[in-house]
């Protein structure tokens, strides 16, 4: 059956798309040749993608969607110009797997197919100039059984490695290890929940750290399902040394101890209590093993999302969040990996997403001339809204520290075409790098 709703010299229709010709005639033998029952219910919109937009993996599942479609209203259009819709492969867990068919979009063709646990697709990033028209929508249906969602493996989390405070006078800026300025880094980390520490490594190590990166010997994995993120993970047993060293600052008794007074969050068990604090007998914690009268707290933390709490123990929970285990031990733990981010990475919110009080962790490598249009940024926002309470954009030898609640959720923005141009001041830079932490109370 051949359906044309409108000609070519007519684009303007599209917004006048007669309804009645899918919801009667269509539907009628859509639901006869996929043996599917359709109710009179049809969603319709229009969608127009321009250069470097996308729209990401995922299974257009919600109640009563049967079958997906899309009118193409294109110009002439090939498969270098992106936005090619492409369906993937799933695996024994319904989840995502590999592309196996991209249709390219032609003029006045019309593409469906059924929703269903494993109807996962995307449409690819537009790489031209051309604009990428379409009618889409759903027909909708009786509902059906639907299998539950696989728990993914998570990152283990772990307290902390017993390393002194001699580890932080090794790595860091000794502007960060003054108690004075600890206390000042309090202050505005407790007022606004977050900060950006520049300059966090010394000079000569954060060469050092960049150069280790470089090493070909690093094996890196890929890092999904697509519907959830993807980018490149390190295998931890082929770091160089220099990288090693690097990860057990991360997860030493040093740094915990250090990211207490940075936050005033019980990362170590010489840092305040909530008792001490009401009782005005609060002391910061001297990293170099003497302790040193503390500022007054004088009002609750601020959280990502803005409400105000005290910091307290997050929620235990039977399930795996966002890839990382739940701690009984009610003992202040970490969970990590050194990422590589490149064209085409990012992560997505999603339903299994972690949701509890936790301070997130980023140190970058490799961003020099990062713009913010390129992607890559960490875009946090409230649980069931859009908008955006805070950005964190990559930054050369910056420590980024965030402190979340359970109504925040979090994602890195998908890296566009705009950022191969950095080549051309960079060559072979495409990407950047991050170290990326959870400590957990």
């Amino acid at each position: 059956m051949m359906i044309r709703f409108i000609t070519q010299e007519d684009t303007y229709l599209c917004a006048y798309l007669p309804r009645h010709a899918l919801c009667e005639e269509f539907q009628v033998w859509l639901s006869a040749m996929t043996q599917i029952e359709l109710e009179p219910t049809i969603d319709i919109s229009c969608a127009k993608y321009e250069y470097t937009d996308v729209l990401l993996c995922h299974d257009d599942e919600l109640e009563g969607r049967r079958i997906a479609f899309i009118l193409y209203l294109v110009p002439p259009w090939e498969k270098s110009d992106g936005g090619t819709l492409d369906l993937y492969s799933t695996d024994e867990h319904f989840q995502p797997q590999q592309i196996t068919k991209s249709l390219v979009p032609s003029w006045n063709t019309l593409v469906f197919f059924e929703v269903s646990p494993v109807s996962f697709h995307q449409v690819s990033e537009v790489l031209s100039q051309k604009c990428r028209l379409s009618v889409s929508g759903w027909f909708h249906g009786p509902s059906v059984a639907r299998p539950a969602r696989h728990i993914e493996a998570p990152l283990a989390r772990s307290p902390h490695i017993p390393y002194d405070h001699e580890i932080l006078y090794e790595w860091i800026n000794q502007v960060y290890l003054d108690l004075d300025s600890q206390a000042q880094i309090q202050e505005e980390f407790e007022e606004r929940s977050e900060i950006l520490l520049k300059d966090f490594l010394k000079k000569e190590k954060y060469q050092l750290l960049c150069e280790a990166l470089e090493n070909k010997e690093i094996q890196w994995s890929s890092r999904g399902p697509a519907n959830k993120r993807l980018y490149e993970a390190a295998e931890e047993d082929s770091l160089p040394d220099t990288l090693k060293k690097f990860l057990q600052l991360l997860r030493s008794e040093a740094l915990f101890l250090l990211l207490s007074n940075f936050t005033g969050l019980k990362l170590h068990f010489l840092a305040p209590s909530d008792e001490d604090e009401d009782a005005g007998e609060g002391q910061a914690a001297d990293t170099s093993g003497h302790s040193s009268p503390k500022p007054e707290q004088e009002e609750a933390e601020q959280p990502a999302n803005g409400n105000s709490h005290q910091p307290h123990q997050p929620e235990s929970s039977p399930e795996a969040q966002d890839g990382e285990t739940q701690s009984s031990s009610g003992s202040p733990v970490c969970a990590g990996e050194l990422r590589r981010w490149t064209h085409g990475h990012y992560t997505l919110v999603h339903d299994s997403q972690a949701t509890e009080f936790a301070l997130d962790l980023l140190f970058f490598c490799g961003c020099e001339d990062w713009d913010p249009e390129y992607g890559g940024f960490t875009s946090y926002i409230a649980k069931g809204e859009d908008e955006e309470l805070l950005t964190v954009n990559p930054e050369d030898n910056c420590l980024a520290l965030v402190y979340r609640d359970k109504e925040t959720m979090k994602f890195v923005k998908y890296i566009n075409h705009r950022s191969l141009a950095r080549l051309n001041k960079h060559p072979n830079k495409t990407g950047f790098w991050d170290f990326s932490f959870v400590y957990y109370e």
